[in-house]
């Protein structure tokens, strides 16, 4: 049956027709739906894992168990996961053992712009790359027969506009793989120094067998057109090319992006004239040319920041610019903003108004260091705003703990924050950590976390107490606060900065848009006690504008959540 699908959709459809029995994973743009797709088979046992090193240990478990296992997580997240990685290919597998990683060329929503395939090259793995949604499907049945043919874990390389872009596919049924036998045999599975040693030898050998591998399989194909141009280029480089210049250009499309061939290179380079390497981000594919003595022309054009597109590469090939349609009109750019009704927005303003520095972390609370709010100092990488706080206070001493605080939110404090906490109790910090808890794991999507009580198919499943879990790593103040209260969200922030211990205040109250909340009714501006002071302006909701010299609420967007009504000394904002 053929069938339009996302990439993420189509990866998890090669899942389920691969016979994929176990996925553990951590959501993670533009991974996230991978898993989710996936959660949709009931013979695919899946789960959400409070972080990538978990979920990677999950699936490298499961493999050795003997199921065919998958795990997905996003470029960053391949950091988290990188200890087992490593490892896991020294180990090998039992069972066949994918893992999904989604680079984000362009940073749509993430915090640097890694190239993924140094991964591969780094832990001598293979890595696989697919260029269309339905390339996700196939390739990922492809990745589990190499994994199994050659005692690997393999990467599998995903970026934005494949994960999210759709194509056509064509399903086929499921293919029922038996558990395998599992037989102990710490020489393979116990990585201490001795048996690591004969296990790189292994790695070594595997290495080697699998460059004889890159030179014959399927993955990697010659497209003959005009041999006046030979590009060399993988997945949506792929795309943009060939939509650019079509049969104008031969192309050597990449699919197994690690290890390279040698022999396959060399031969394509011999039927063209002049050699392109079109690869986003860095300089992986021509460097490897370089090194086996092909000269190509890459990044000496190509940038290696940002995404492509084809009118980049377009235009960097001195193609005519394509006719295409154009809108007089003005569409105004909207800004990343907290929606309206996001409990963040209070406590944020308070900070703001407290003037404290924020040592911040990754989730939709990181646009409070967009203005009006601009009420956040670092954000670095997940979990870094409880222990990097930590740091910056021992530095600077007791004056700079009571002008500073630490804000995470609470998926993001199971995910790697609570190790931060652990430090500060055990190492007699004295800091304030706020975490955001909105019950859910927001800024992906709406994902279940260990806090919220239900796992990835929305069955009940117990829910760690935040409260209790602070107490047990030894920070003796612990307190809740609705942001939605600002008085008491003042309070409670002035007070907690002013002891000389650390202390955790938990601000709680479910994300705005989550299917249960009940809202209030929308709120209304009185014109004539519009004074036009602005101060409702100050807390940044997208519901609040000025039109003919007065304040002016959006009833549509408006959630009547009475933070502008605090604001205003008019008493202009009221319940309709």
């Amino acid at each position: 049956m053929k069938k339009l699908m996302l990439g993420n959709e189509a990866v998890a459809r090669g899942l389920y027709e691969a016979g994929c029995n176990v996925i553990s994973s951590y959501p993670g743009t533009p991974s996230t739906e991978i898993t989710e797709y996936a959660s949709q088979y009931d013979e695919i046992y899946c789960e959400w894992a409070p972080n990538e090193k978990v979920a990677m240990e999950v699936a490298l478990g499961a493999s050795i168990g003997g199921a065919r296992s998958f795990c997905a997580m996003k470029h960053v997240g391949l950091n988290v996961a990188a200890d087992p990685l490593f490892t896991a290919s020294y180990t090998g597998v039992n069972a066949g053992l994918v893992v999904a990683v989604a680079d984000d060329p362009g940073m749509h929503s993430s915090q640097n712009e890694q190239d993924s395939r140094h991964y591969a090259i780094a832990a001598k793995l293979p890595m696989v790359e697919p260029a269309d949604s339905s390339e996700c499907l196939d390739y990922i049945k492809s990745a589990y027969e190499i994994s199994e043919q050659f005692d690997t874990p393999v990467l599998f390389r995903l970026s934005t506009r494949i994960s999210h872009s759709q194509s056509i596919i064509e399903t086929s049924e499921r293919k029922e793989i038996a558990l395998k036998e599992y037989k102990k045999d710490p020489s393979k599975f116990v990585m201490m120094p001795a048996m690591a040693r004969a296990r790189h030898v292994v790695v070594e050998k595997r290495q080697a067998e699998l460059a004889g591998f890159a030179e014959t399989t399927d993955l990697n194909q010659i497209i003959m057109g005009d041999p006046k141009i030979g590009v060399i280029t993988s997945g949506t480089s792929y795309q943009y090319t060939r939509e650019v210049l079509g049969d104008k250009a031969s192309y050597l499309k990449l699919g197994l992006v690690n290890p390279l061939p040698i022999k396959l290179i060399e031969e394509f380079a011999q039927k063209v004239d002049k050699l392109y390497v079109i690869e986003e981000l860095d300089d992986v594919f021509e460097t490897h040319c370089l090194k086996i003595g092909i000269k190509a022309t890459g990044k000496e054009v190509f940038p290696v920041i940002g995404e492509f597109s084809q009118k980049i590469i377009g235009e960097l090939l001195g193609e005519q610019e394509k006719e295409s349609i154009q809108f007089e009109e003005q569409v105004p750019v909207r800004p990343p903003v907290m929606c309206a009704g996001c409990p963040h927005r209070g406590l944020f303003y308070t900070l703001s108004k407290q003037k404290v520095m924020v040592s911040g972390d990754i989730g939709c609370y990181t646009l409070g260091a967009l203005a009006p709010l601009s009420a956040m100092d670092t954000t670095i990488c997940m979990g870094a705003s409880v222990s990097g706080l930590h740091g910056f206070n021992k530095a600077r001493g007791e004056e700079s703990a009571k002008k500073s605080v630490a804000v995470i939110g609470d998926s993001t404090f199971m995910h790697s924050g609570v190790t931060g906490l652990i430090n500060i109790a055990y190492n007699q910090g004295n800091s304030t950590v706020i975490i955001l808890d909105n019950s859910i794991t927001g800024m992906t999507g709406h994902q279940q976390n260990p806090t919220t009580g239900y796992t990835i198919k929305g069955d009940p499943t117990s829910a760690i107490s935040l409260e209790k879990l602070c107490e047990a790593v030894g920070i003796n103040r612990v307190r809740v606060v609705d942001p939605y209260n600002l008085k008491e969200t003042e309070q409670a922030v002035k007070e907690e900065l002013a002891v000389s211990e650390p202390s955790v205040i938990i601000s709680r109250r479910p994300c705005a848009l989550l299917k249960y909340v009940k809202h209030s009714a929308p709120l209304t501006i009185n014109k004539e006690k519009c004074k036009t002071c602005k101060a409702c302006l100050k807390i940044g909701c997208p519901a609040i504008s000025i039109k003919q010299n007065k304040a002016e609420i959006d009833k549509t967007l408006c959630v009547g959540c009475n933070l502008c009504k605090d604001l205003c000394a008019f008493g202009a904002i009221n319940k309709e």
